[in-house]
């Protein structure tokens, strides 16, 4: 019975060891592959990548192997991270070219249109319908969002009133998120009543977590809740779509993306299926909260721990208030006088970046830093590479909105927005979100953070742990 045992566990052992061994031989078989480890089989190194920081995560594998390129297993994947400002550049000016955007798992399953960008017809190329629908209207560009200002000005009036004034200290992370919904919400679907939406922003928060995690659909697991909160936000969203085609018949006058995706159709007149128009809006709606709402946050913490810094920023929003009579609304040409405040929202943006890097595909062999990168790899783009590298920025770790005075940093070293043909579209849109909230916030308060060294958890997803309370003290 015993020696059964024991040669049954040294079996299990022996295949074990064979298995990986034939792996690795597999894998590391390629020629010129660049340096770094696929780790264990199968599963790579997800549970590095996901749990640990990832400045962490790729600093130790620069140091370690590459400051220019290594490899790594992620989600399954045979992924190269190319990294530094010579890095970005690359990427940048080779997408459709050498790589294509290529979206985790987790992703694929949790927006099935992205899934569907293998299927025949030209309308469900997800990529391709998005940037349509997206960029070219123009809804982002400066030009459209001129005509948004006033509102964006409004809702942020009526959010800080509504939550903030009154109170003595607040949880900023939830209060963002309840605020950046609710503009997302009025921006893209065109709701009289955005927090009908809003309301659901637990539901969003579980798929932004679980947009970056393993794709097991199982109870107690992130990607199952990340599920379940996608099928009840489609099903509300289908109905706004319904009630917005109603709407349309009659003639109503309609200017958001919502309303033009409905009218998107195919070069054969094909138009979009309400079960895939709902699921393009989720993803913008995801995308359009969650990172404004970090940048938010943590522009929030660091002015909140600056003293002069908020004065600087309270001194260049008083001079715009000075200029403009009562209850009027703010303007473009006010928002491009904020140089001081939009500095401290880039070192925000730096210090804890909202977005920390995405995938591309490589579509055929690629050749970078004497290495050679197979077409079908994945390869990983992310701002850890150099956003607290102290070459490129002295003292990294200080809050420092001064480094972006004149010339700014060096050319592809600090990329929140990524770069190239892919650049986020929301750019501006961010910006102006930020930028109003922190004119109207600081023209109410002065406020003070209550946990300065606040664990910050969810690496992919930065979240203060306690929700960032601080201590309001209205003017």
């Amino acid at each position: 019975m015993e020696f059964s045992l024991a040669l049954s566990l040294s079996l299990n052992f022996l295949s074990l060891a064979l298995i990986i061994y034939a792996y690795k031989r597999k894998t590391n078989g390629a020629t010129n592959l660049p340096p770094g480890s696929l780790g264990w089989p199968f599963i790579g190194e997800t549970l590095e990548f996901l749990y640990e920081k990832s400045e962490k995560f790729v600093n130790d594998r620069m140091r370690n192997y590459s400051p220019n390129i290594f490899k790594t297993n992620i989600l399954g994947e045979k992924t190269a991270v190319i990294c530094g400002p010579a890095g970005n550049k690359f990427l940048f000016l080779n997408e459709q070219k050498l790589v294509t955007a290529w979206r985790l798992h987790s992703m694929q399953k949790l927006f099935r249109s992205y899934q569907a960008a293998t299927a025949t017809s030209p309308i469900s190329d997800s990529r391709e319908a998005e940037t349509k629908i997206v960029r070219s209207p123009g809804f982002l560009k400066p030009e459209a969002l001129v005509q948004y200002l006033g509102k964006m000005d409004l809702i942020t009036q009526h959010h800080l009133q509504m939550y903030w004034v009154g109170k003595e200290e607040v949880k900023v992370y939830p209060l963002a998120k309840k605020f950046t919904l609710t503009l997302a919400s009025c921006f893209f679907l065109g709701l009289d009543i955005p927090e009908r939406v809003a309301k659901l922003v637990n539901k969003f928060d579980d798929i932004t977590f679980g947009q970056h995690s393993v794709p097991l659909n199982l109870p107690g697991t992130a990607f199952y809740r990340a599920s379940k909160a996608a099928r009840a936000i489609r099903k509300e969203l289908e109905l706004i779509i319904k009630e917005k085609k109603a709407a349309m018949s009659i003639g109503a006058e309609m200017q958001d993306i919502l309303s033009h995706m409905i009218m998107f159709s195919d070069p054969t007149g094909r138009l979009m299926p309400e079960t895939e128009i709902a699921d393009k809006i989720m993803g913008l709606l995801v995308a359009g909260y969650s990172a404004v709402a970090t940048a938010l946050t943590f522009l929030m913490k660091y002015v909140g721990e600056r003293p002069d810094v908020y004065e600087k920023i309270l001194s260049e929003q008083s001079e715009i208030i000075a200029s403009k009579k009562s209850g009027e609304l703010l303007e473009w040409d006010d928002m491009q006088r904020m140089k001081y405040s939009w500095n401290a929202a880039c070192e925000g943006m730096r210090l804890t970046p909202p977005l920390q890097g995405t995938f591309r595909e490589a579509i055929t062999d690629i050749t970078y830093a004497g290495f050679t990168i197979p077409k079908g790899w994945k390869i990983y783009w992310t701002v850890s590479t150099t956003n607290k590298n102290p070459e490129y920025f002295p003292d990294p770790e200080k809050f420092d909105p001064l480094r972006y005075e004149g010339n700014g940093p060096t050319p592809f070293t600090y990329v929140p927005f990524g770069g190239g043909p892919r650049m986020c579209p929301g750019k501006e849109y961010a910006r102006l979100a930020i930028l109003t909230f922190l004119h109207n916030v600081v023209k109410k308060f002065k406020w003070k953070v209550v946990f300065p060294n606040e664990k910050i958890i969810g690496h992919m997803t930065p979240t203060p742990a306690r929700g960032l309370p601080i201590h309001l003290r209205p003017h």
